[in-house]
């Protein structure tokens, strides 16, 4: 496969941005989250794998930042691209233009929601399947969500962010504030600068449609998100990692892990919702272990 950035064009007629870095037989494809977020804590992938031979195809879903952007103030656009069907097949059809089979497949947060939508409907085109950081309800979520804010603000500062959230007023400076301390205890906690950019490269009308206003309320389509009727059905080897200190319940991902038939929990101590970052070692050491074991045969041992 052609190393470094192609602008695939999907038949759509949007552009889509991917780059592939790395040589070997394994081949890796990352799906980030957000909604609307962007590949870039995918970039030392390929360094970090490369002792494996593992080549690692990262790419901007339609509407992030090195992507296309569709005109989402139209309502016919948006209903046709704001869809979970349409990120899905989006990423089959990269899939067949890249060329990729009998490969694994890394989706982080929103990104592992699409994985497992992909395993379940496209499962035989995977040799394995990581979820990072992503669990298969959002009820379970909430509920997690505000325990850790609970125990994390002071119930004056809780009682304001409630206020503000039943009338609608997220974005005064007051309110986020608390949202960057939760931020920067269980999301970012490395808070790292080399992905820092001096304007903001979410795509809030992707992230507003499926999440809200930040991660800790869910006004969009994510909302309604439950797979837990379905996930038994993933039968490919699956990974599941998630940071100790994180937005995603454990309790969750335990349960998911008993729930997929061939499917083994890695944690990363001190590790946040980005614990790839937070805490690299022990996340890699995780990845690769799962790698090697699925290719040796020896996975499910």
């Amino acid at each position: 496969m052609k190393q470094g950035t192609t602008i695939i064009t999907l038949d759509n007629g949007y552009h889509i941005w991917t780059r592939t870095v790395g040589h070997g037989d394994i081949k890796l494809l990352c799906l980030h989250g957000g909604p609307g977020g962007t590949h870039e804590y995918w970039e030392n992938f390929g360094d970090e794998l490369a002792d494996l031979g593992v080549q690692v195809t990262m790419y901007d879903q339609l509407g992030s930042f090195y992507s296309d952007q569709p005109d989402y103030s139209d309502p016919e656009i948006a209903k046709k691209y704001l869809t979970y069907d349409y990120f899905l097949e989006e990423l089959e059809e990269l899939r067949q233009k890249l060329g990729l089979d009998n490969f694994y497949l890394i989706g982080q947060s929103w990104g592992g929601a699409l994985a497992m939508m992909y395993a379940l409907k496209y499962g035989q085109h995977l040799k394995g399947l990581i979820i990072s950081s992503m669990v298969d309800n959002i009820d379970e979520y909430l509920e997690h969500i505000n325990y850790l804010r609970d125990t994390t603000l002071t119930p004056d500062q809780v009682k304001y962010m409630k206020a503000c959230e039943a009338k609608g007023d997220v974005d005064n400076e007051r309110y986020q504030s608390y949202i960057d301390i939760l931020n920067r205890e269980y999301v970012d906690r490395k808070q790292p600068p080399a992905i820092a950019h001096v304007a903001s490269t979410i795509a809030r009308p992707v992230y507003g449609a499926f999440q809200g206003n930040n991660e800790f309320v869910v006004t969009g389509k994510l909302k309604e998100w439950d797979i837990r009727d379905y996930i038994h059905k993933i039968n490919v080897p699956t990974l599941l990692t998630f940071g100790e200190h994180e937005t995603m319940p454990l309790k969750s991902a335990e349960r998911m892990a008993r729930d997929i038939p061939h499917a083994r929990l890695a944690t990363t101590p001190w590790g946040g919702h980005h614990h790839m970052i937070d805490n690299a070692p022990v996340y890699f050491a995780h990845l690769k272990k799962f790698l090697l074991d699925v290719e040796n045969g020896t996975f499910n041992d």
